[in-house]
């Protein structure tokens, strides 16, 4: 049998991990495996290389992907589909393993609806895929924002500013939250919970007044105004450019100096911004995301192996399980009330 390997979607930590061992399980299963360049872009252009286990070999706390990787929607080319499945043939793969987030494998379940057989591996560091506990890439992402609010903090309190830092996050603010617990926020703005400017700079005044010279924002780049806020309608994005990529998201970033300029304007106190962006994406995995991925991998081989299609491997507790595709791509899981009231106790 001959197994495609694919990458899709932003880059992520741990994404050579989960690539390593499916190659190393599948030859161990005497299987053939190739990978697909640059996501489903390389299926709709036949790009491909040879995986094997000297190509491989060292890659395993690497960053990003040797295979490259594309926010490439089959489902927007011409005769996109019909393409895939043509291509994926004449390539000779027999099953697909399609590592990405809600985006590539909403397009790998349309595939295997349409005969394709896949089998889907969990990769977002906004740890927002739903049906799975966690994705890896999501630890070392906040192990990244935390050590930059550790190093923000020393700055804020030597020129008495408030620093307002903004992470990644959608529709999600799982990064936030953790790094913002993690790295002792004064204040964790999230998209689940529409926030009030005015509500945040009391919280700084509040602080003031308890004789501390500074404060530490934490939003994630899709928190949302609530309606009353210069006149934007309830979970409005603040955005910096109308720019959207082929799946029709809008291109996200700007709300940390939006409101880095409003804190400073009606509270008086010098405030800057920072905003981690790619950095988040970047570098060596955790342990803990090689590990994962590592038993993703694994797991997603043997699913191939047992002709077990159109399913995703999942952590549940310290289990490695399967879901179903549709489950995983159904909805997107967000941050509960009772989570965020852990982070409220420490506001201000």
């Amino acid at each position: 049998m001959k197994i495609g390997v694919l990458t899709g979607g932003g880059d992520c930590p741990g994404l050579n991990a989960v690539i390593r061992a499916v190659v190393r399980r599948s030859i161990a299963n005497n299987h053939q495996v190739i990978g697909i360049k640059k996501g489903w872009k390389g299926v709709l252009e036949k790009d491909f290389m040879e995986l094997n286990l000297d190509t491989t070999s060292g890659i395993l706390h690497r960053g990003g992907t040797i295979l490259g990787s594309s926010r490439t929607n089959v489902y927007k080319s011409e005769d996109g589909e019909k393409r895939a499945i043509e291509n994926l043939k004449a390539m000779g793969v027999d099953a697909l393993v399609a590592i990405g987030g809600e985006d590539t494998l909403g397009v790998a379940n349309k595939l295997h609806k349409a005969g394709v057989n896949v089998v889907g591996v969990p990769k977002t560091i906004d740890n927002d895929l739903n049906a799975t506990d966690y994705t890896f890439g999501f630890d070392t992402a906040v192990n990244v924002a935390t050590e930059a609010l550790d190093r923000i903090h020393t700055t804020a309190d030597s020129h008495s500013r408030v620093m307002v830092v903004e992470v990644m996050g959608r529709h999600a603010g799982w990064i936030a939250l953790h790094s913002g617990i993690a790295g002792g926020a004064d204040v964790i703005l999230i998209p689940e919970k529409p926030f009030v400017i005015d509500e945040v700079c009391d919280i700084i005044n509040k602080r003031a007044s308890r004789g501390k010279n500074f404060s530490i924002v934490c939003v994630a780049e899709g928190a949302k105004l609530k309606a009353d806020e210069n006149e934007q309608k309830d979970g409005s994005f603040v955005l910096s450019s109308l720019k959207k990529d082929s799946f029709g998201h809008v291109m996200l970033g700007g709300i940390g100096n939006v409101l880095a300029e409003e804190i400073e304007k009606r509270t008086g106190f010098e405030t800057r911004s920072t905003v981690l962006g790619h950095i988040q994406r970047g570098g060596s995995p955790t342990a803990f995301d090689r590990v994962l991925g590592t038993r993703f991998g694994i797991f997603a081989a043997e699913l191939v192996q047992k002709g077990e299609y159109g399913k995703m491997a999942a952590l549940k507790g310290n289990k490695i399980i399967a879901v179903s595709l549709q489950d995983a791509v159904g909805k997107l899981k967000t941050v509960d009330d009772e989570l965020y009231s852990v982070a409220e106790a420490f506001f201000g």
